[in-house]
């Protein structure tokens, strides 16, 4: 029987992100497996046709690349993924149209980077696209722009982007497909008492502590990078789904609410849609270390940042800038713009509000950071 906790948020779920991995998508040569994609296509159809909207966010052209060109595993230095990644995006693409055709389904590519979600600008242009879209009856396909990116291909993966993408949204839920069955107790590989768990209420440090060093062998995420992802949408209050991309039917039977993969609970308030884009997506170009009271009076009593409270300034910053917000022992709580640059910063850092004028000759903010530019995020 359903779980009714199950059946309430896939209920609700009228806007869906669905996040699939390089190795639910090919084969073990590295080759892509229509197969596969031809399940995934009829199943992302009867999810469409169910008047949910729908947006895939899929790994697999740096595979396809590999498949296509017949290097047999995946390189370990940039410019060989670059050059597989500019092959495979367009077989992928292709593949994916030509699955999604007899359904009648548009294929809309879209390739981002992280200097997307950071401009403020640009994330409002990629919402309104995929909004548009929508109308047009397609389906949006999300992958990283592998072939101009450089930190997303060298410590990045699309688990985080799918989290973005969520929040970008406001999507009630995220289903992450992998090649595992969901989070387990311990790693099922090592430990044969390991035990999948069906619900997480909240992922803290014991839940992160269950994730083993795993890494698949054409991808780059592993259990760390989607419990990454699944928490960064939880804590903006929408929830997460872990399922077995291999196993048959896997998106049909969590839309018909079964008991299958691991449910991430929402564990936060609903955040505002600026909040989400300040606090959980938009990367810092830099870190404040505040006092005591200084973190007591922006997470207990919604005040703003002084400059009083600030003991450290780190980065290379702008005025406007988002900026991290950590205690002494360098944990965050917090992120928020600056109104000051980081010369200027560390300059007032310490300072009562009357002494910013002696030091700077004028007054341009009394607060570091302004509350209504501050999301606290611990």
């Amino acid at each position: 029987m359903p779980d009714a906790i199950r059946q309430g948020i896939v209920a609700n779920a009228g806007v869906v992100i669905v996040k699939v991995g390089t190795n639910v998508l090919t084969d073990e040569s590295g080759r892509l497996d229509r197969n596969r994609m031809q399940s995934l296509a009829d199943q992302l159809h009867r999810v469409h046709a169910s008047g949910r909207r729908v947006v895939l966010v899929s790994s697999g052209a740096i595979g396809a690349g590999v498949g296509r060109l017949g290097i047999g595993k995946r390189p370990d230095d940039l410019p060989h993924l670059q050059a597989c990644a500019a092959v495979g995006q367009s077989a992928l693409m292709q593949a994916y149209q030509d699955c999604l055709q007899p359904h009648g389904i548009h294929t809309a590519q879209i390739l981002l980077t992280a200097g997307d979600f950071d401009s403020r600008v640009r994330y409002l242009n990629v919402r309104n696209t995929i909004l548009t879209l929508f109308e047009y009856n397609c389906l949006p396909i999300i992958n990283e722009n592998d072939t101009v990116s450089i930190a997303e291909i060298k410590f990045g993966d699309n688990d985080q982007l799918a989290a973005m993408v969520t929040n970008l949204l406001r999507a009630p839920l995220l289903v992450l497909l992998t090649n595992v069955d969901g989070l387990f107790s311990s790693d099922p590989r090592t430990d044969p008492n390991a035990k999948l768990l069906a619900t997480v209420d909240h992922i803290d440090r014991a839940v992160t502590d269950m994730a083993g060093a795993s890494k698949s062998s054409l991808g780059t995420g592993g259990m760390k990078s989607k419990l990454r992802a699944a928490r960064l949408v939880t804590a903006a209050g929408e929830s997460a789904i872990m399922a077995n991309g291999a196993v048959p039917n896997i998106l049909d039977r969590v839309f018909a609410s079964e008991e299958v993969g691991t449910l991430f609970l929402p564990h936060g308030d609903d955040v505002p849609a600026r909040d989400r884009w300040l606090g959980y997506t938009a990367r810092p170009r830099g870190r404040m270390r505040v006092d005591g009271g200084a973190r007591q009076a922006i997470e207990k009593h919604g005040k703003s940042l002084l400059p009083i409270g600030v003991v450290g300034v780190e980065g290379n910053f702008g005025k406007g800038d988002v900026v991290s917000i950590c205690d002494q022992e360098f944990i965050e709580f917090a992120r928020g713009l600056s109104n000051y640059s980081s010369a200027d910063a560390e300059r007032l850092r310490g300072l009562s509000s009357d002494q910013i004028e002696r030091v700077l000759g004028k007054l341009p903010y009394v607060e570091m950071i302004h509350r209504d530019n501050l999301v606290v995020v611990g």
